[in-house]
């Protein structure tokens, strides 16, 4: 089996829950725990970091990564979802999975799948912890995948957990409000091990510390257990960042109590390289000058409202944006966030997912906020390209698949 192969029958067989939707997500254990069994719960066999929240798991995931790349350890990665390649989202030291071995995986565990029909995300995580397991890494850092009470990453035993942070994200699965999110991200909350919250908000604060106390695990509020500590300068730029810096730094501080040997230059070293060192791309990346060019993942409200802070801080003449969404966003809200002075090229993604650019103009029109519409990613690029002088900005986001299209 070539990896084309491979890679065309996962996508057949259990469609990722990013591209498809509410149907490509399965809840319960039952897959994950079987599977666990089946390949001999390799998860055991290397010491894990469990990161969870709605905005900012993925970057915070990197930063830790490329702290304990930097101190000498071998350091899985598993985060979700890719933009360009599968193998992004299983990474050692930096270095993607290699292709022959996803074939050899999918090729030798073929009958299995077919058998049970677990999820896309519940044979990657598969794919990804026995990978890891094979390889011998010391520990890995694993990024929650949506929620975290029932989240298929969430069978591991971390030596500390994380949540970043709550906003309203896939309402439609984990609930309507930040209570009821915040309680489904809380259960990665385990006994007896450190948990560290990224920001304090005053309307959930009390459920993960309630969690934490009624379990035995440590809690500490980043934003308050780091507010005068001296924040390294990072590679990721965005003013988003700092709260993932904080986050990232009080979890060394309790990886180093846990008795990890982490040196301040590895964490210099570790947030100055950490896209170089861990491969991440899309977070407030510049792809192209005169004019700039910038792309960022942030597709929910939180996420949206401070790239919006992010955008006011930039010198330029005239704003561009390129922009689409998924249509099962709540999207009233991101339309008021957004600056009505640009010129907007409303565009899709090509997956199931994708808003139509007609609907998004029109509800975007609706808002004040005008531009025409694209049928392609790269057709709207190219017409911002086409209409923006060397002065101008271009900014292409609003959904995760917009910005891997960009890419």
């Amino acid at each position: 089996m070539t990896y084309s192969e491979a890679i065309d029958f996962l996508y057949s067989t259990a469609p990722m829950f990013q591209t498809v939707g509410k149907q490509g997500y399965k809840t319960g254990l039952e897959n994950t725990l079987l599977l666990d069994k089946y390949f001999g719960f390799p998860h055991r066999k290397f010491k894990t970091i469990h990161v969870g929240g709605t905005n900012g798991k993925g970057s915070t995931s990197h930063l830790l990564a490329a702290v304990l790349q930097s101190a000498g350890y071998r350091v899985g990665l598993y985060t979700s979802p890719h933009l360009k390649d599968f193998r992004e989202r299983i990474r050692i030291n930096g270095k993607h999975i290699p292709k022959r071995r996803v074939s050899l995986f999918v090729q030798k565990h073929k009958k299995l799948i077919e058998e049970i029909k677990p999820s896309f995300f519940e044979i990657t995580t598969s794919m990804a912890f026995n990978y890891f397991a094979e390889e011998s890494v010391d520990i890995a850092v694993v990024e929650v995948g949506l929620g975290g009470r029932l989240d298929c990453t969430n069978i591991i035993s971390p030596i500390i957990s994380v949540i970043t942070n709550i906003s309203l994200d896939h309402t439609d699965l984990l609930g309507d409000s930040v209570q009821e999110i915040a309680t489904e991200k809380a259960g990665i909350i385990k006994p007896d091990t450190p948990i560290v919250i990224g920001q304090t908000q005053s309307e959930v604060a009390d459920i993960f510390i309630e969690k934490a106390q009624s379990v035995g695990a440590p809690i500490v509020f980043a934003d308050q257990y780091c507010k005068d500590k001296p924040l390294p300068d990072c590679q990721l730029q965005g003013i988003y960042q700092d709260h993932n810096r904080r986050t990232a730094l009080a979890a060394i501080d309790l990886l180093q109590k846990a008795g990890l040997n982490i040196k301040q230059q590895s964490i210099t070293e570790g947030f100055a390289h950490v896209a170089t060192l861990t491969a991440l791309m899309g977070r407030w990346q510049i792809i192209g000058d005169r004019p700039t060019t910038i792309c960022d993942t942030g597709h929910n409200e939180a996420g949206i409202a401070l790239i919006v802070e992010q955008l006011k801080k930039q010198h330029y003449h005239r704003l561009h944006i390129v922009f689409g969404m998924v249509a099962d966003k709540r999207r009233d809200n991101i339309y008021k966030l957004l600056p009505n002075d640009a010129t907007y090229y409303f565009t899709k993604a090509s997956i199931p997912r994708a808003l139509d650019e007609t609907i998004l103009a029109r509800e975007a029109h609706n808002h004040r906020l005008s531009g025409n519409t694209y049928k392609t990613v790269r057709k709207a690029i190219a017409a911002a390209r086409r209409n923006a002088a060397a002065d101008d900005l271009i900014y292409i986001g609003g959904s995760t698949f917009i910005v891997a299209e960009a890419l």
